[in-house]
């Protein structure tokens, strides 16, 4: 039997063992490097991932802001446009309601002058009985004007339907105080009807001078 000592043992004596051990290591090398590209892929994808998925949360976002973009514009147009329709009826309302007050007041200031300027009935003058009729003309013609004015301006009454208004509207059927007059000789009526005792007391007045005189 021969005995080997191992200095004497070279490395062609196993071939083969040398040989497998270096594919081995060089598998593991290969496997290593090819485990270390994909987690860098792998990486790479989720950041890619990440980057699409803020893509897509800032298309979302902008695709809602467009939406939000056409219907708000829509929904301004509509209310915009039915807004100014509302203020410029509103708006020739008043001009109307103002016009016709102008009217009015122009009618009670000629009513007020011809009633400030009513001379006093003196009975010792001989024509005092026809300054008297012209006198109580004067105040019956005023009287309606004023009735008149309480018709058309529920302010004069002082009834107010909206404190936040310049001006008091003209008062209609159906609302409060009266309804309007169908006709100048319905109004004349009512104004009679309002004013029957003056002109009683008046023709009683005039009934007792008559007599003293």
């Amino acid at each position: 039997m021969a005995v080997f000592d191992g200095p004497d043992l070279l490395e062609e004596d196993f071939p083969a063992t040398a040989k497998g051990a270096t594919l081995v290591q060089e598998d593991r090398e290969e496997l290593d490097t090819q485990a270390s590209s994909l987690q860098s892929k792998l990486a790479d994808l989720n950041r890619a991932r990440e980057k699409l998925e803020r893509e897509k949360a800032t298309v979302e976002e902008s695709r809602r802001r467009f939406t939000e973009f056409q219907t708000g514009r829509e929904e301004m147009l509509h209310e915009l446009t039915r807004s100014l329709g509302l203020l410029e009826e509103a708006q020739l309302n008043a001009q109307r309601d103002a016009e016709q007050m102008a009217r009015t007041m122009n009618d009670l200031r000629d009513a007020l002058g011809k009633v400030d300027a009513l001379l006093e009935v003196d009975t010792h003058d001989e024509d005092w009985k026809v300054l008297l009729t012209r006198n109580l003309t004067t105040l019956e013609n005023a009287r309606m004007e004023l009735n008149s004015a309480r018709l058309k301006w529920t302010l004069l009454t002082g009834v107010r339907e909206d404190e936040g208004q310049g001006f008091a509207t003209p008062a209609q059927s159906g609302q409060a105080g009266l309804p309007m007059p169908n006709s100048f000789g319905q109004l004349c009526l009512w104004g009679l009807a309002l004013t029957w005792p003056v002109l009683l007391m008046g023709a009683a007045i005039t009934a007792v001078l008559l007599l003293r005189g």
